[in-house]
């Protein structure tokens, strides 16, 4: 479907009336240039088909009257991550996360401030040293580790960066013998950052659940303690290291349970391999993304009406893990009306993701954004 064509059955689903003067010109020109700089980049459009024709036929799913709601939501609430918004935020992981902290940390070493480091000799080579001796470590394809060895060429060593944090023990031998050579004999890791590009709830890294700490930090922590036990002293991890948990885009929800459920395995964890642990992020969405009946109330009538319970059942062993039943405000009910561009985040109300087809009954979702689900 040609762009014109869509943006003519917009102006249909909306009741815009044409003409130079008219609201439609207006959202033409709006639509076009927005489609053109953001929106037409997403990656999960099916073939041939661009923003402007889905949201024509997302538009058309709603009723008459629902529709300018449903419009009015797309143009002034939704955030949408683009690629080049989201390479800024890791081109500015180094430079604003870990050269501070390692700074901080050289200058307490050589008990002077941390804008002295750099002007002497002494201080430069430690600092060196120390940005050698941290790993970095991607967590998902989100962490987008390609770009990050880019951004920082020269900075950081490529052997000091790898891919996942599921590593076979052949890979760490190599990692030590690299850090060896540029280090000296007794080198070892001493910082190792985990990276990743989202999270809107913070379960996916951590949570306790039937009895047990689950998610990404735990397996971590259970691959260095079965690593360790293998490779004896030649693992290249110091013994009580220093965690970093950073992703690139958090939610202020996340942050706030990260917050609290690290720090309760930190208390709790007689097995964990880290002495202390820091997050961060290069953005923290504030709380007021997350939709609300008090300021949104319309979006969530929405939200309520246009809901296809048949998700629920699809994706119920995977709600189960957030202690809720159901993903009408998205997992964990974060509500956000987040975009990014490779994926949706299960997170966004699913009125922009989800694809139904209402066959027990409820209304069939047609998505703004189609999302790759890979829980059922």
């Amino acid at each position: 479907m040609a762009s014109n064509m869509a943006l003519n059955l917009i102006a249909e689903v909306m009741d815009w009336e044409e003409g130079e003067t008219s609201p439609a010109t207006k959202e033409y020109a709006w639509l076009k240039m927005m489609s053109s700089i953001k929106y037409d980049g997403y990656a999960d459009f099916r073939a041939g088909v661009r923003f402007i024709e889905s949201l024509a036929v997302w538009l058309k799913q709603f009723d008459k009257d629902d529709r300018e709601a449903a419009y009015q939501f797309f143009k002034t609430r939704l955030v949408y991550i683009s690629p080049a918004e989201l390479q800024c935020l890791i081109e500015i992981f180094v430079p604003e996360v870990v050269t501070p902290n390692l700074r901080r940390r050289v200058a307490a070493e050589m008990q002077i401030k941390p804008y002295e480091v750099w002007s002497t000799a002494k201080g430069a080579d430690l600092f060196k040293s120390r940005m050698r001796r941290t790993l970095f470590m991607g967590m998902s394809d989100g962490s987008r580790i390609d770009i990050f060895r880019r951004a920082n060429a020269g900075r950081i060593n490529t052997e000091q960066v790898v891919a996942t944090y599921a590593l076979d023990d052949k890979k760490w031998l190599g990692l030590g013998k690299d850090l060896i050579k540029a280090e000296g004999a007794e080198a070892k890791f001493e910082n190792v950052y985990l990276i990743d590009d989202f999270t809107a709830s913070g379960t996916t890294f951590i949570r306790y659940t039937e009895g047990e700490w689950k998610g990404k930090l735990a397996k971590f922590n259970q691959m260095v303690i079965d690593a360790k036990s293998n490779l004896k002293d030649d693992f290249p991890l110091q013994d009580k290291y220093s965690l970093h948990i950073h992703h690139y885009i958090s939610s202020d929800q996340a942050r706030m349970n990260l917050d609290a459920l690290v720090a309760e395995a930190v208390e709790k964890w007689d097995n964990r391999t880290f002495e202390t642990v820091e997050i961060t992020e290069g953005l923290r969405l504030p709380a007021s993304l997350k939709l609300s009946p008090a300021k949104d109330a319309e979006v969530i009538s929405l939200c309520d009406k246009y809901y296809d319970p048949d998700l629920d059942v699809r994706l119920a062993e995977h709600l189960a893990e957030s202690k809720i039943t159901t993903a009408k405000y998205g997992y964990a009910g974060c509500a956000l009306p987040l975009i990014m561009d490779h994926n949706t985040p299960n997170n966004s109300i699913p009125l922009l993701w989800a694809e139904t087809d209402g066959v027990s009954g409820g209304h069939p979702m047609s998505p703004l954004f189609r999302r790759r689900d890979r829980h059922g």
